[in-house]
């Protein structure tokens, strides 16, 4: 679990957060919709993040961090709500009718939200002709990447997945907000495992409510839950919410969030690889050069900093 240091963390221990982060979170759309297979939407984000808080509470505890800080709980559950709350929340929600591929073309657009609600670094960011240059051609990779599946999708024909699209809008804009909002108010308990816990805690008391108004735990029974839904639930636990999770609220505090914010465009890669080898899908021309334009964005947004590690050596 990466822990907050107070000297230049090791390059290896950023690389490796990455590939967490990258890989890790674009499995998780399958894993979704596996899940949801056996778990309704909003117990789903209960019983996830519920689970994932505690446990990382515990280890925490018996690692001798100190949890119980009000200021800090108050900044977690703000970006939780936010991140999970909100930005993962949607995912879960409109996956239940939408396509992964689908989803996760509309989610990429929070590598752009980073970039514009993020005020302290506008004048950086916006004056930086790879950062702009990257997160222009790695979104117009996404388009290339799902051109197919956008070119045979008529809105008139299913309101709710024109219902899904406008969410998917507003969910980025929270997941964005919310990890600026991490990032810049870490509170009095810097250590990011100890911010995780709490995040991941209060967005899934958060899906309570919801829940339970929507009639889902009443109708729920956990014998009637495939093995495969268990097992991808597992899955988004362990590995979704605490081990990637985790990598990512650190990344956000060593990295800048328009660096970190690359992970939007890899992820629809790894969950076409997913589609190919695990769902027997084909990959088209157009897909094939959809990813290699998505990796040379992510090569861009990451070149000036690059410079600067190495000119700084």
């Amino acid at each position: 679990m990466p822990s907050i240091q107070k000297k230049t963390p090791s390059i290896l221990l950023v690389i490796l957060a990455f590939f967490i982060v990258y890989t890790v979170w674009g499995s998780t759309y399958f894993f979704i919709a596996k899940a949801l297979e056996g778990f309704p939407p909003f117990f789903l984000g209960t019983f996830r993040f519920i689970i994932a808080g505690l446990l990382l509470l515990a280890w925490c505890k018996l690692s001798g961090l100190a949890i119980f800080d009000r200021k800090s709980i108050f900044n977690s559950g703000i970006s939780g709500l936010l991140m999970l709350g909100v930005g993962n929340g949607i995912v879960i929600w409109v996956e239940q009718f939408m396509t992964s591929g689908l989803v996760a073309i509309m989610v990429s657009s929070a590598a752009i939200w980073f970039v514009i609600l993020d005020k302290k670094l506008w004048k950086q960011n916006f004056s930086n002709k790879f950062t702009a240059a990257g997160l222009i051609i790695g979104f117009l990779g996404v388009i290339l990447l799902f051109w197919e599946q956008l070119s045979g999708f008529e809105v008139g024909q299913d309101k709710r997945t024109v219902l899904g699209m406008v969410l998917l809008i507003i969910g980025p804009i929270g997941w964005a907000g919310g990890s600026l909002y991490s990032k810049y108010h870490p509170g009095n308990n810097t250590n990011p495992a100890v911010s995780t816990a709490w995040q991941m805690l209060i967005a899934g008391v958060f899906f309570l409510p919801a829940s339970i108004v929507s009639g889902e735990i009443e109708q729920f029974h956990f014998q009637d839950v495939p093995a495969s839904a268990w097992w991808s639930i597992g899955y988004l636990i362990i590995f979704g919410s605490i081990l990637a999770f985790s990598a990512y609220v650190w990344l956000l505090q060593v990295r800048s969030a328009t660096q970190v914010s690359t992970y939007a465009y890899v992820n629809p890669v790894v969950a076409v690889l997913l589609a190919v080898f695990f769902a027997d899908e084909m990959i088209s021309g157009i897909q094939v050069i959809g990813l290699i334009v998505i990796l040379g964005s992510v090569l861009l947004i990451n070149l000036s900093k690059y410079k600067k590690s190495v000119a700084t050596q």
